[in-house]
């Protein structure tokens, strides 16, 4: 009997040992593609931004958009509750583009006015091109302040070879343009992002699904394996 017991322990520290595998890290203020982000071309992307304080809710984002790459297009998708607000700065050196010379570019969005709640994300969309075509990723600096007046900064650069650091700043990462398809890519751009958003999220919850009946089995089969030496130990005692 005693030996079922240590085998049913075990079984469960097993199984919450998975369970811990899957759960989520503490996450950070990142960036994703809704689709392809290619190079030259333009693409819809999100900034995605949990709230890690349980005393506290997320009031303000503040995104400074990459000064070696500057970007011409940037255009926010209106969410509900939250107000954004994109500042210009003046270029040292102009752009063109579509043959037009383009004398400034976006250097920040900031998004106030609304709440992100303790245990909740929220994503911040914009349309942002052209993207540059010598360069592998955009670095963008994200600085998240809370209604206690803490503020997070989410500036610190990957380097090579090195580890994650504490505060690491949202990167997106460009993908070779294919021929001359980045106009397809712009096309595609203006379908609604909350389209896309539902995809993204419909994929997260078909993920989760995965992994809690996953776990499931896990559990029952250890549950099951427990029970048959059980059964057994009770045949050879009778």
């Amino acid at each position: 009997m005693n030996s079922v017991r240590r085998f049913a322990v075990a079984g469960s520290v097993a199984a919450a040992t998975v369970l811990l595998a899957t759960a989520p890290a503490f996450a950070h203020v990142s960036v994703q593609p809704q689709g392809a982000a290619a190079k030259g071309g333009y693409a819809t992307v999100n900034f995605k931004v949990p709230n890690e304080r349980d005393d506290a809710s997320t009031t303000k984002l503040e995104v400074n958009f990459p000064t070696d790459h500057p970007l011409a297009s940037v255009m926010p998708q209106p969410v509900p509750g939250w107000t954004a607000t994109v500042t210009k700065s003046k270029l040292a050196k102009p752009l063109t583009v579509h043959g037009k010379q383009i004398n400034e570019a976006v250097s920040k969005v900031t998004w106030t006015g609304g709440k992100i709640g303790p245990g909740e994300f929220q994503q911040f969309p914009l349309s942002i091109g052209a993207l540059p075509t010598d360069t592998d990723q955009l670095v963008f600096k994200a600085i998240q302040t809370y209604s206690n007046k803490e503020v997070v900064r989410w500036i610190e650069e990957q380097k090579k070879g090195a580890e994650e650091p504490e505060n690491p700043a949202p990167v997106l990462t460009l993908t070779a343009a294919e021929g001359d398809d980045h106009h397809a890519t712009a096309a595609s751009d203006d379908k609604p992002a909350a389209t896309n958003t539902a995809s993204a999220s419909s994929k997260s919850s078909s993920d989760t699904t995965a992994r809690v009946l996953g776990i499931v089995g896990i559990v029952v089969g250890v549950a099951g394996v427990a029970f048959g030496v059980l059964a057994g130990r009770r045949r050879s005692n009778a």
